[in-house]
């Protein structure tokens, strides 16, 4: 039976390059708003022989997300892994010069949407399956006001999680990605040297693994990815 993966945020980055790194033993699911960067991703998985199913959907849209989490559960009954890389990068700024709006897009895109996935998806994931986080510690920093608290937020939110499932599942793992050249990093460091930065191809599989090693910890056995 094949293994289905959830992506939000698949279009581009790290969930584009996670979804085709799994796409060989998984079902894709791949959530994100740009429909043309999702139709792309789609070409390059089926050029690799899988499959994928696209929801060009916006993850702040709770009816929407609802609507995704019925349809997964009436065409396959269940989900293996979940992996959240969906993200909102507000432009940086001074704590005093926070723009209102742009904060309360951090707080609905990184927190609020966040916590009602996890409301939506944990019946699917069960007690086998997997979710996954990535966190990017900017909360404190100089500048990052509002995506450093509402990042930090949804990472203490996936914690808290963790925390309470450690023993009954599902499975919560959070991980750290090396410094990327993706567009959210374009935006917080422009003109960056970016030859430097991880490929997020070579850091997609690195974090597998990782994913890979922390689930046979914790079940004694290899995860959903």
């Amino acid at each position: 039976m094949t293994k289905t993966a959830l992506i939000t945020g698949a279009s581009r980055g790290l969930g584009a390059a996670l979804a085709e790194a799994l796409a060989g033993t998984h079902h894709i699911i791949a959530v994100a708003r740009t429909t043309g960067a999702l139709e792309e991703l789609d070409d390059r998985i089926q050029s690799k022989g899988g499959s994928a199913t696209l929801a060009p959907m916006d993850i702040t849209n709770a009816d929407a997300m609802a609507t995704l989490c019925r349809g997964i559960f009436d065409r396959w009954g269940s989900l293996d892994l979940w992996l959240h890389t969906a993200v909102h990068a507000a432009p940086l700024a001074p704590a005093d010069h926070v723009d209102s709006k742009d904060l309360a897009k951090s707080v609905n895109g990184n927190i609020t949407a966040t916590a009602m996935l996890i409301t939506c998806v944990a019946p699917l994931l069960g007690q086998a399956g997997t979710a996954v986080f990535f966190d990017d510690p900017r909360g404190g920093e100089k500048f990052f006001g509002s995506y450093g608290a509402s990042k930090a937020a949804q990472i203490a939110l996936a914690r808290s999680w963790q925390a309470e499932t450690a023993r009954i599942g599902p499975h919560v793992q959070i991980l750290t990605p090396a410094p990327m050249p993706t567009a959210t990093r374009a935006r917080f460091h422009p003109g960056e040297d970016r030859s430097a930065l991880s490929d997020p191809k070579t850091e997609a599989t690195r974090l597998l693994a990782l994913m890979g090693e922390a689930a046979g910890q914790a079940q004694g056995g290899v995860p959903s990815g």
